[in-house]
Protein backbone atom coordinates (compact mmCIF):
# COMPACT_ATOMS: atom_id res chain seq x y z
CA UNK A 1 0.00 0.00 0.00
CA UNK A 2 1.48 3.64 -0.82
CA UNK A 3 1.98 6.17 1.85
CA UNK A 4 -0.81 8.95 1.79
CA UNK A 5 0.14 12.52 0.10
CA UNK A 6 1.90 14.33 2.73
CA UNK A 7 -0.32 17.10 3.70
CA UNK A 8 0.47 20.98 2.93
CA UNK A 9 -0.13 24.48 3.66
CA UNK A 10 0.52 27.80 2.11
CA UNK A 11 1.33 30.88 5.06
CA UNK A 12 0.54 34.26 3.98
CA UNK A 13 0.33 37.10 5.92
CA UNK A 14 -1.81 40.61 5.60
CA UNK A 15 1.67 42.41 5.47
CA UNK A 16 5.28 41.95 5.66
CA UNK A 17 6.80 41.69 9.76
CA UNK A 18 3.13 40.40 10.71
CA UNK A 19 4.07 37.08 12.06
CA UNK A 20 4.19 34.46 9.41
CA UNK A 21 7.39 32.83 10.90
CA UNK A 22 6.15 32.78 14.15
CA UNK A 23 3.03 30.84 12.94
CA UNK A 24 5.07 28.87 10.57
CA UNK A 25 7.35 27.60 12.88
CA UNK A 26 4.26 27.31 15.75
CA UNK A 27 2.79 25.48 13.08
CA UNK A 28 5.26 22.67 12.29
CA UNK A 29 6.10 22.15 16.08
CA UNK A 30 2.48 21.48 16.42
CA UNK A 31 2.35 18.90 14.01
CA UNK A 32 5.14 17.39 15.62
CA UNK A 33 3.42 17.26 18.82
CA UNK A 34 0.34 15.13 16.50
CA UNK A 35 3.44 12.69 15.69
CA UNK A 36 3.93 13.82 12.01
CA UNK A 37 7.13 13.93 10.30
CA UNK A 38 7.08 17.64 9.39
CA UNK A 39 9.12 20.06 7.25
CA UNK A 40 8.88 23.85 6.18
CA UNK A 41 10.04 25.22 3.57
CA UNK A 42 10.39 29.67 2.54
CA UNK A 43 11.03 29.66 -1.24
CA UNK A 44 12.20 33.24 -1.33
CA UNK A 45 13.55 34.94 1.23
CA UNK A 46 15.58 38.57 1.04
CA UNK A 47 17.63 40.01 3.32
CA UNK A 48 20.34 37.40 4.33
CA UNK A 49 23.72 37.50 5.49
CA UNK A 50 26.83 36.11 3.37
CA UNK A 51 28.18 32.57 4.95
CA UNK A 52 31.24 30.77 3.38
CA UNK A 53 28.10 28.11 2.67
CA UNK A 54 26.17 31.14 0.51
CA UNK A 55 23.61 33.51 1.83
CA UNK A 56 21.92 32.09 4.61
CA UNK A 57 18.19 33.90 5.92
CA UNK A 58 17.59 34.10 9.40
CA UNK A 59 13.62 32.94 9.81
CA UNK A 60 14.58 30.07 6.45
CA UNK A 61 17.25 28.97 9.10
CA UNK A 62 14.61 28.72 11.84
CA UNK A 63 12.97 26.77 9.87
CA UNK A 64 15.46 24.31 8.85
CA UNK A 65 16.30 23.64 12.44
CA UNK A 66 12.60 23.13 13.40
CA UNK A 67 12.07 19.83 10.36
CA UNK A 68 11.68 16.28 11.82
CA UNK A 69 14.64 15.19 10.27
CA UNK A 70 17.68 17.03 8.80
CA UNK A 71 16.95 19.36 5.19
CA UNK A 72 19.30 21.04 2.98
CA UNK A 73 19.07 24.72 3.32
CA UNK A 74 18.93 24.94 -0.32
CA UNK A 75 15.42 22.65 -0.77
CA UNK A 76 14.24 25.02 2.57
CA UNK A 77 15.37 28.15 1.26
CA UNK A 78 16.31 27.77 -2.79
CA UNK A 79 16.32 31.43 -2.93
CA UNK A 80 17.70 33.98 -0.89
CA UNK A 81 19.01 37.31 -1.54
CA UNK A 82 20.92 40.17 0.33
CA UNK A 83 19.24 42.93 0.17
CA UNK A 84 15.67 42.66 2.12
CA UNK A 85 13.78 44.51 -0.44
CA UNK A 86 10.80 42.99 -2.46
CA UNK A 87 11.75 39.73 -4.63
CA UNK A 88 11.42 41.15 -8.06
CA UNK A 89 14.24 44.57 -6.79
CA UNK A 90 16.40 41.72 -5.02
CA UNK A 91 16.48 39.22 -8.19
CA UNK A 92 17.27 42.49 -11.04
CA UNK A 93 19.96 43.47 -8.20
CA UNK A 94 21.58 40.43 -7.84
CA UNK A 95 20.90 39.75 -11.82
CA UNK A 96 19.56 36.56 -10.50
CA UNK A 97 15.64 35.53 -11.22
CA UNK A 98 13.70 33.18 -9.77
CA UNK A 99 12.82 30.12 -11.44
CA UNK A 100 9.30 28.22 -10.64
CA UNK A 101 10.46 25.18 -11.57
CA UNK A 102 13.50 25.49 -9.00
CA UNK A 103 11.42 25.96 -6.13
CA UNK A 104 9.02 23.39 -7.43
CA UNK A 105 11.93 20.79 -7.43
CA UNK A 106 12.89 21.42 -4.12
CA UNK A 107 9.53 21.27 -3.05
CA UNK A 108 8.81 17.69 -4.61
CA UNK A 109 12.14 17.15 -2.46
CA UNK A 110 11.00 17.90 0.87
CA UNK A 111 7.57 16.73 -0.39
CA UNK A 112 8.97 12.21 -0.97
CA UNK A 113 10.42 13.07 3.13
CA UNK A 114 7.89 14.31 4.98
CA UNK A 115 4.12 14.09 6.14
CA UNK A 116 3.66 17.52 6.81
CA UNK A 117 4.87 20.75 4.51
CA UNK A 118 4.71 24.65 5.77
CA UNK A 119 5.72 26.76 3.25
CA UNK A 120 5.86 30.64 4.04
CA UNK A 121 5.81 33.02 1.71
CA UNK A 122 7.21 36.33 1.87
CA UNK A 123 5.36 39.56 2.45
CA UNK A 124 2.01 39.80 1.67
CA UNK A 125 -0.39 38.21 -0.88
CA UNK A 126 0.20 39.84 -4.28
CA UNK A 127 4.32 39.82 -4.44
CA UNK A 128 5.82 39.90 -7.89
CA UNK A 129 8.85 36.91 -8.41
CA UNK A 130 9.27 38.51 -11.78
CA UNK A 131 7.61 41.17 -13.72
CA UNK A 132 4.98 38.38 -15.06
CA UNK A 133 5.17 35.71 -12.32
CA UNK A 134 3.21 36.35 -8.84
CA UNK A 135 4.16 34.07 -5.57
CA UNK A 136 0.51 33.29 -6.18
CA UNK A 137 0.93 31.47 -9.55
CA UNK A 138 3.61 29.40 -7.31
CA UNK A 139 0.51 28.66 -4.85
CA UNK A 140 -1.78 27.82 -7.93
CA UNK A 141 0.24 25.45 -9.51
CA UNK A 142 1.27 23.57 -6.22
CA UNK A 143 -2.52 23.44 -5.39
CA UNK A 144 -1.81 24.68 -1.22
CA UNK A 145 -4.47 25.85 0.66
CA UNK A 146 -4.02 29.24 1.69
CA UNK A 147 -3.44 30.06 5.75
CA UNK A 148 -3.62 33.87 6.65
CA UNK A 149 -1.83 35.47 8.98
CA UNK A 150 -3.79 38.64 10.23
CA UNK A 151 -1.93 41.18 12.16
CA UNK A 152 -4.24 42.72 14.41
CA UNK A 153 -3.59 46.52 14.03
CA UNK A 154 -5.25 49.80 13.02
CA UNK A 155 -6.18 49.14 9.03
CA UNK A 156 -6.22 44.74 10.36
CA UNK A 157 -9.62 44.70 8.55
CA UNK A 158 -9.43 45.87 5.38
CA UNK A 159 -6.00 44.18 4.75
CA UNK A 160 -7.48 41.24 5.64
CA UNK A 161 -11.04 41.07 3.77
CA UNK A 162 -8.71 42.81 0.42
CA UNK A 163 -6.12 39.73 0.57
CA UNK A 164 -9.39 37.15 1.15
CA UNK A 165 -11.03 38.82 -1.48
CA UNK A 166 -7.41 38.50 -3.74
CA UNK A 167 -7.34 34.50 -2.64
CA UNK A 168 -10.63 33.87 -3.43
CA UNK A 169 -10.35 35.57 -6.95
CA UNK A 170 -7.07 33.81 -7.80
CA UNK A 171 -9.33 30.39 -7.38
CA UNK A 172 -7.39 29.03 -4.42
CA UNK A 173 -8.59 27.89 -0.95
CA UNK A 174 -8.27 29.79 2.56
CA UNK A 175 -8.62 27.13 4.48
CA UNK A 176 -8.37 29.60 7.51
CA UNK A 177 -6.71 32.26 9.49
CA UNK A 178 -4.88 33.72 12.40
CA UNK A 179 -4.95 36.54 14.30
CA UNK A 180 -1.64 38.00 15.77
CA UNK A 181 -1.36 40.29 18.43
CA UNK A 182 1.44 42.95 16.60
CA UNK A 183 0.66 46.17 18.36
CA UNK A 184 0.52 45.79 22.49
CA UNK A 185 -1.04 49.20 22.39
CA UNK A 186 -4.04 48.29 19.94
CA UNK A 187 -6.97 48.07 21.90
CA UNK A 188 -9.64 46.83 19.69
CA UNK A 189 -8.55 43.07 18.94
CA UNK A 190 -11.05 41.29 20.49
CA UNK A 191 -13.80 43.42 18.13
CA UNK A 192 -11.80 42.87 15.52
CA UNK A 193 -11.29 39.15 15.68
CA UNK A 194 -15.51 39.05 15.71
CA UNK A 195 -15.82 41.02 13.09
CA UNK A 196 -13.64 38.93 11.19
CA UNK A 197 -15.40 35.56 12.34
CA UNK A 198 -18.53 36.94 10.81
CA UNK A 199 -17.40 38.50 7.51
CA UNK A 200 -14.52 35.45 6.87
CA UNK A 201 -16.12 31.97 5.71
CA UNK A 202 -12.85 29.89 6.95
CA UNK A 203 -12.29 29.39 10.23
CA UNK A 204 -9.86 31.13 12.97
CA UNK A 205 -7.59 28.56 13.56
CA UNK A 206 -5.33 30.15 16.35
CA UNK A 207 -4.73 33.50 18.34
CA UNK A 208 -1.34 34.44 18.76
CA UNK A 209 -0.51 37.09 21.97
CA UNK A 210 1.85 39.84 21.68
CA UNK A 211 5.48 38.98 21.88
CA UNK A 212 8.35 40.72 21.50
CA UNK A 213 12.51 39.46 22.12
CA UNK A 214 12.16 39.01 25.70
CA UNK A 215 8.64 37.97 25.89
CA UNK A 216 7.30 34.74 24.84
CA UNK A 217 3.98 34.08 25.11
CA UNK A 218 2.05 30.52 24.23
CA UNK A 219 -0.07 30.26 20.81
CA UNK A 220 -3.62 29.27 21.06
CA UNK A 221 -5.33 26.61 18.98
CA UNK A 222 -8.82 26.72 17.78
CA UNK A 223 -9.82 25.14 15.15
CA UNK A 224 -6.31 24.08 13.53
CA UNK A 225 -6.93 20.05 14.59
CA UNK A 226 -9.60 20.22 11.88
CA UNK A 227 -7.10 20.84 9.04
CA UNK A 228 -4.06 18.18 9.84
Amino acid sequence: MSNPAPKSCFITGTDTGIGKTRFALELMRYGKQLGLNVAGMKPVACGSVKTDQGYRNEDALAIQAECSRPQRYEDVNPYAYLDPVAPLIAAIRENRSISMETIIQAYDRLRSTTELIVIEGIGGWKIHLDEEIMLSDLVARLQLPVILVVGLRLGCLNHALLTVECIHRDGLTLCGWVANSVDSEFTDQEESIRFLQRTISAPLLARMPYACPTLASEIYWEGISNIL
